[in-house]
């Protein structure tokens, strides 16, 4: 990554869409106009988020800016990463990126309600009489 340049990468999971911007900078990792540590409390999905950024060996030397929306603090958690992973992809990192499984895109989605059921598999009750 070259100075002065901005990288965009998009992340998906569950309901979660965020948008990821990478530039070069001081390691500093915002989210929605907060910072990391405000944004996602627990250090599971801070581990997830920063992931990325250690498997290409450039945390520390970029900026992070993330403007995620939908579903929850997981999903946002692993849509971010997704987000940064694609932003820091270059020739050189995305072979380590991909052992860590980084670019691999989780694509489990809550599964649709249908017609004449209760819910997405739960039927009503059968009554034989």
């Amino acid at each position: 990554m070259s100075d002065a340049t901005i990288v965009w990468g998009t992340g998906r999971r569950k309901k979660s869409v965020a948008r990821v911007r990478v530039r070069p900078g001081t390691g500093q990792v915002t989210i929605n106009g907060k910072a990391m540590e405000a944004y996602f409390p627990t250090a599971d999905q801070r581990r997830l988020v920063l992931g990325p950024l250690d498997a290409a060996g450039v945390k520390g030397k970029v900026d992070v800016l993330a403007r995620v929306h939908g579903g929850g603090p997981v999903g946002q958690a692993g849509a971010v990463r997704l987000g940064i992973a694609r932003a820091v992809k270059s020739e050189e990192t995305e072979q380590a990126l991909r052992e860590g499984g980084f670019l691999t895109r989780d694509e489990r989605m809550k599964e649709r309600k249908k017609y004449g059921q209760r819910g997405a598999r739960r039927r009503f009750q059968f009554s034989k009489r």
